[in-house]
């Protein structure tokens, strides 16, 4: 009986358990609550993962109403693949939290910060999971509002604007895609996906569909970060409280990738999109600009989490990338990038987070010699910057490996040597930071540092030892976004 339930609970589990944080209020009693409430969605999502791999796509028709009429819930591969590292980066991250709130936010808002971190991941795994066009949107709007709250929730004066600069961007993104899809209901006259892509062909070249594509590519690749329209990035990762980071840097951009997928794939189709559209011929110059200019930039930030948040725009064009090639290889490599960059910069905005508790600062004056002072921690973090470089038996690898592989068969030569020109900029910027660690004198703050608590280490560390994990065994997660690509490539059915 729970298991035809698992769609549901997916998303209904964080939902409810969001403004309960707010009645048990005491810090004692709501990081527990929130934490176990994490675990219990991710075990849902590798329940869900496994059924769909073993059976096939899941539905679930909300309240017994069938679709078009009803809300659907549809779990494919791609899906829950994405609902799978996104839960499980949220329950990561959020028992990496305890100690890292303590030192950034005032313990009389953690219960804020609970129910706002709840709520967002109730957004990206709804996201990921419904089937009708609207409830998309209204997701994308309850994590966006949410991540806009934890933001400011920042310490420094910095954060406010940020997140401001932030919602800004955001609502004009969200704008475009409500546009679009109000535009593709009039073509229509249905928001379920599956139906709607059944029902485009009809309209497939009229005007009307012009504009909505338009205005939903512009609409997401705002929402994504997709380099021109990186702008509201940077400071919203640098300036957010260091488990806000991590969150965020792991997952809500990549469920904006996802939301392309599900958009230009699945719902308006392979060949209306990349064929009649040319959107691949428009994606890939900016996904190559994006990661050679975003790559150049990071190299000479002085604050470590901003130069994390350029590499972040960086990476996004390589998943874009794969994406541009429409091609069973080239979405292997953008899908399991979604999922191998997740563990590498969650990992390293929580090694940041390490940093932060005992320095209270990440720039790199100040961490002058802290890798004697703290291990552990740059050593997590030399681990998370070979998995950025794509050093072989590192998840980056297997990225850059697919990507490379699908630009030769499509004969794009300097395609491949952007990519593998892109590994010696990453590798700049990663090797300036373990220099000033481990080759320095000691700053005055990293003098009187000490290695961060076990709470803290642990987690970390898990991330970023995942990274090498599924470098190495890589059926776990190449394998699985090799199925998912199928599931795009053949559409909603």
């Amino acid at each position: 009986m729970i298991g035809g339930q698992l769609p549901v609970l997916q998303v209904v589990i964080p939902l409810i358990a969001a403004p309960l944080c707010i009645i048990l209020r005491r810090r004692a009693l709501v990081l527990p609550f929130a934490i176990g409430v994490c675990w219990i969605t991710f075990a849902v999502s590798v329940a869900l993962l496994g059924e769909v791999l073993a059976s096939g796509v899941i539905t679930y028709e909300l309240g017994g109403w069938s679709a078009p009429w009803g809300i659907e819930y549809r779990v494919d591969a791609l899906s829950a693949f994405v609902l799978l590292f996104v839960s499980g980066l949220g329950a990561l991250v959020l028992t990496y939290a305890p100690r890292s709130l303590a030192d950034e936010i005032p313990a009389s808002r953690h219960y804020l910060f609970c129910t706002l971190y709840l709520l967002c991941l109730t957004g990206l795994l709804g996201i990921a999971i419904t089937g009708d066009l609207f409830n998309v949107f209204v997701f994308l709007e309850i994590s966006a509002l949410s991540s806009y709250a934890l933001i400011a929730q920042g310490g420094r004066r910095q954060a406010l604007p940020a997140a401001f600069q932030y919602l800004v961007m955001g609502t004009i993104g969200a704008t475009f895609i409500l546009i679009g899809i109000g535009l593709m209901y009039q073509m229509t006259g249905t928001l379920n996906m599956a139906d709607m892509a059944a029902r485009l062909p009809a309209a497939g070249g009229s005007r009307t569909a012009l504009v909505a594509f338009g205005f939903l590519t512009v609409g997401i690749a705002l929402k994504m970060a997709l380099f021109p329209l990186h702008v509201w990035l940077p400071n919203a990762y640098a300036y957010a409280p260091s488990v806000v980071s991590a969150f965020i840097a792991a997952t809500a951009t990549k469920v904006s990738v996802y939301i392309l997928l599900r958009f230009m794939f699945s719902v308006f189709g392979i060949e209306f999109s990349f064929e009649e559209l040319g959107l691949g011929r428009a994606l890939m110059p900016l996904a190559l600009a994006g990661i050679v200019i975003a790559s150049t930039v990071a190299i000479f930030q002085r604050n470590v989490k901003r130069m994390l948040a350029y590499s972040s725009v960086a990476q996004i064009g390589y998943m874009v990338l794969g994406i541009s090639f429409a091609t069973a290889t080239g979405l292997t490599g953008g899908i399991v990038h979604l999922f191998n960059h997740a563990l590498i910069k969650g990992g390293l905005f929580m090694a940041m987070g390490c940093i932060m508790l005992r320095l209270h600062s990440v720039d790199l004056e100040d961490m002058a010699g802290i890798g004697r002072a703290m291990p552990w921690t740059m050593a997590a973090w030399a681990l998370g910057g070979l998995g950025l470089i794509g050093v072989p038996a590192t998840a980056g690898f297997i990225s850059k490996w697919y990507l490379i592989q699908a630009a030769l068969e499509d004969y794009s030569m300097l395609v491949a040597v952007i990519v593998l020109f892109s590994s010696l900029l990453a590798l700049v910027y990663v090797w300036r930071v373990l220099e000033i660690a481990f080759f320095r004198e000691p700053s005055e703050r990293a003098r009187e540092a000490r290695e961060a608590p076990l709470s803290m280490l642990i987690p970390t560390w898990v991330l970023l030892a995942a990274t090498v994990f599924f470098g190495i065994y890589t059926s776990y997660s190449a394998g699985v976004a090799s199925r998912a690509a199928e599931a795009v490539l053949g559409g909603l059915r």
